[in-house]
């Protein structure tokens, strides 16, 4: 079952699903970032005003800005 970025909460662990409409710039950064289909991460902390994000995936971690993420779709584990 597929969701948007944007419903993972702290401690969520999830799996790269796909894009959907965003941008190719932002997408092709973001899969040059390391999120790639098939990838799995956790959602590590959320700002106190919900933005940014911080996700650890691949041994690193990763600020994403909901807004600019919420085409990201993921697979909630």
């Amino acid at each position: 079952m597929t969701a948007s970025f944007i419903t993972l909460g702290p401690g969520d662990r999830a799996r790269v699903a796909g894009f959907q409409g965003m941008p190719n710039a932002y997408r092709n950064r973001l899969l040059s970032l390391g999120l790639t289909p098939g990838t799995e991460f956790t959602v590590k902390r959320v700002a106190p005003l919900g933005d940014p994000v911080e996700i650890v995936l691949r041994g690193f971690r990763l600020s994403l800005r909901r807004q600019e993420a919420e085409g990201l779709l993921v697979e909630k584990l």
